[in-house]
């Protein structure tokens, strides 16, 4: 089933279990203004709490990514410390707590600022050998604070990292590529996104995507030890689930798993 919605700057689509987010301002570079920051806000809880969405996808009309904030519109309300996302949506840059859900991001064109960050907070990454980003902040009097600064050298390593936040300096999708910031280079990123999130959305069991990403985020917010404690009780308690033995019936059939999320 395929459900297509739209705000005035968000597009929303459902691709079976897959729900594709669409970053639509082409005219403005994809820049975010208060509103698309809202909207983005709105796409992401919707992907967090429907249980029949699996994977999103983040993508962008047009020929760019995104240009960033648009620092005329958004400028103010950072200065006063004002929220930038609504209370009944979730935060663009995934700072609030753990998310359950993965996303697959694609990007094209100017990735700047802004972009990386989203790029950072999803959990896989393809973009375009020529696409051009830039972490500009410094150039601007300011600095990222949508999670570069955690995840940048976390993602890259820290010379990688401070080589290009320090600067500001522009650098390309095979660079991001090589110091880790991407997975993937594509020649169509959305395409390649699209299919990634249908493997994971179609042949893996949400149970178990959703336990993967508690472990890594557990592992990376608590330590290894508190990883760890967890490692047995949540593989018994997977084994105990319909999902579970769903997995090792298609196991001994020699078939696709047909997994429903109990």
């Amino acid at each position: 089933m395929t459900e297509t919605s739209s705000t005035e700057t968000i597009t929303t689509e459902r691709d079976g279990h897959v729900l594709l987010i669409g970053l639509n301002r082409p005219e403005k570079r994809n820049a975010f203004d208060l509103a698309m920051l809202a909207d983005l806000s709105r796409a992401y809880a919707l992907l967090e709490s429907d249980a029949d969405l699996r994977c999103g996808v983040l993508f962008a009309h047009g020929d760019h990514f995104t240009a960033g904030l648009d620092l005329v519109d958004v400028g103010p309300a950072i200065a006063s410390g004002a929220a930038t996302y609504p209370s009944d949506g979730r935060d663009p840059w995934r700072l609030d707590g753990d998310w359950t859900t993965p996303i697959v991001a694609a990007a094209q064109g100017r990735v700047l600022t802004l972009g990386i960050e989203l790029l950072l907070a999803a959990d896989i990454r393809v973009v375009t050998p020529d696409a051009r980003f830039s972490q500009l902040e410094v150039r601007r009097g300011i600095y990222p604070f949508g999670g570069a600064t955690l995840r940048f050298s976390r993602e890259t390593g820290w010379g990688n990292a401070m080589r290009w936040m320090l600067t500001g300096d522009e650098f390309d999708g095979t660079e991001a590529h090589r110091i880790g910031l991407v997975q993937e280079l594509a020649d169509h990123p959305i395409d390649r996104a699209r299919q990634i999130a249908h493997t994971i959305a179609d042949k893996a069991a949400p149970l178990g995507v959703g336990a993967v990403l508690a472990g890594a985020h557990r592992a990376r917010r608590e330590g290894d030890d508190a990883a760890i404690a967890h490692l047995q009780p949540e593989v018994a308690r997977l084994f105990a689930t319909a999902d579970g033995a769903e997995g090792v019936q298609s196991f001994i059939e020699r078939r696709d798993a047909d997994f429903t999320g109990r």
